[in-house]
């Protein structure tokens, strides 16, 4: 990723009055708070959902009436398939903890420091450090904030509904890029007094929240950050809906507005740089036996019985070197590899029975042509998986397909459901920084920044100089278009 944006449209991150939750009113802060919706499980949200009547979870995703409900199914309903009551019963909730001074607007417009002190995915201690404000709308083509992932109409439809519903930004994205300068100096600073927000969670995370509002403070950041570049880490399908948004408020007729900004966490790669991780896959209704044999013909396979530890080795072993899926059952390990884009036919040969099988090395090439990848990208891990193993030689349906974070919980589901887990090795940071500066994606869930922001802390209700929407007043639709 460039320093710079490569067009005179600025990377605009400005101050806004941030809706929290009042510490007086809820059992404890970090009990109110919830990872990003799209990383929960049902087991999580029921527990968030019991612990405190005013978790976010009860917002972020909406569920039909009744405790109880929150136990049965993780996913939020389509806004396509299932209308807008759900979405409509989250706005009420929403507004009630607002009229009855759950959450309240701070009184003045800053940005927001925000710092999470963990442990990665692999057990190292890591700080994220970062800028919380609202981030000025940029196409991607305008390369000011660069997407590297692919996204789908649902997830997006279900956000516009929800963001739409309650007139507000309820969970940041993240976004990184290459500092150095100003703002990190005085983000920095900023974090050298005490916090506004000192909350430890059950979980061993803390999180920290500081306030930068003085003038001279918020026109050096602005002037630092007008000609940077910026990398979504996570959360394409909220800017893909921060964009739809505003394209919706325009064809209404809409002038400027609250519409042209999104919340986002702006952190600076240099001064903490964030853990980059796979997300594994599931596949349902196939056996191992039925995939490896199926894969026979273009993939080299490599056999390690019950010997996690020495399949798990061989996987990481071919990182950077050859195209690697690590297969079990939860209880076998099968290997599946091919070089690398462009390396020689020769060095294809498979090991699991003499004359195994040399798939042409523009196989994996053809595979990621589908994505409308630009050419001159070498291939990625996934796009060879999903394009030319799952789909075109194994014929697996996207609704057979689950994702994991862990390899743990990938090989857990594989057991228990009786399909298979595929394991992939990480992307790294230069590669997924060659796509979207390419104006590339990546097939979805190809990538895994970390940590993640927790969403409750800070807020953005787009009426925050006007009384909280109600049910009745619906939403967007109350908001008259207004310049900032």
């Amino acid at each position: 990723m460039t320093d710079t944006a490569p067009t005179n449209r600025p990377l605009v991150l400005s101050p806004f009055r941030g809706l929290r939750y009042a510490a007086d009113q809820v059992s404890d802060l970090a009990a109110v708070t919830s990872p990003p919706y799209d990383v929960l499980d049902r087991e999580t949200v029921a527990a968030l959902a019991a612990a405190e009547p005013h978790n976010i979870v009860r917002v972020i995703l909406p569920r039909p009436a009744g405790p109880a409900d929150w136990t049965t199914d993780r996913r939020p309903p389509a806004a396509e398939e299932n209308g807008r009551e759900h979405y409509r019963r989250a706005a009420a909730l929403f507004a009630s903890w607002r009229e009855d001074g759950v959450l309240r607007v701070d009184g003045e417009p800053a940005l927001y420091v925000y710092e999470q002190r963990t442990e990665t995915l692999t057990g190292r201690p890591v700080i994220l450090r970062g800028l919380l404000g609202a981030v000025g709308l940029r196409q991607a083509e305008e390369g000011v904030i660069l997407p590297h992932e692919d996204v789908l109409p649902g997830p997006v439809a279900d956000r516009l509904a929800l963001m739409s519903a309650c007139a507000a930004n309820l969970e940041p994205i993240l976004l990184v890029y290459d500092g150095g300068g100003v703002a990190s100096e005085l983000v920095e600073a900023a974090v050298r007094v005490a916090p506004l927000i000192d909350a430890p969670a059950t979980d061993g995370s803390e999180h920290r929240i500081w306030r930068i509002s003085d003038p001279t403070a918020l026109a050096a950041i602005a002037a630092d950050l007008a000609p940077r570049q910026a990398l979504i880490a996570d959360g394409h399908h909220r800017y893909a809906t921060y964009l739809r948004l505003q394209e919706e408020m325009r064809a209404r007729g809409a002038g400027a507005g609250p519409w042209d900004s999104g919340l986002a966490l702006l952190v600076d790669q240099r001064a903490h740089p964030l853990e980059l991780t796979a997300i594994h896959r599931t596949v349902s209704g196939v056996t191992l036996a039925d995939v490896t044999a199926a894969a026979a013909s273009a993939f080299r396979i490599d056999s390690y019985g019950a010997d996690a530890t020495q399949a798990h080795a061989a996987l990481a072993a071919c990182r950077g070197e050859r195209h690697a899926f690590l297969l079990t059952d939860g209880k076998q390990w099968e290997l599946l590899s091919l070089p690398l884009t462009g390396q020689a036919a020769g060095a294809q040969e498979g090991t699991r029975a003499p004359g195994a099988g040399r798939p042409s090395p523009e196989g994996a090439e053809e595979a990621r042509l589908d994505t409308g990848e630009p050419r001159h990208l070498p291939a990625l891990d996934t796009e060879v998986l999903h394009g030319m193993l799952l789909e075109r030689i194994v014929g697996v349906g996207e609704n057979q397909i689950g994702y994991d974070h862990t390899e743990a919980a990938a090989a857990q589901r594989a057991r228990d459901g009786g399909g298979i887990a595929i394991l992939l090795n990480p992307v790294d940071v230069a590669t997924v920084q060659a796509v979207a500066r390419a104006g590339g994606r990546m097939p979805r869930k190809s990538t895994s920044f970390g940590p993640k922001p927790r969403t409750g802390f800070v807020m953005r209700a787009f009426g925050e100089h006007e009384p909280a929407p109600s049910e009745q007043e619906g939403g967007l639709d109350r908001l008259r278009p207004r310049s900032d």
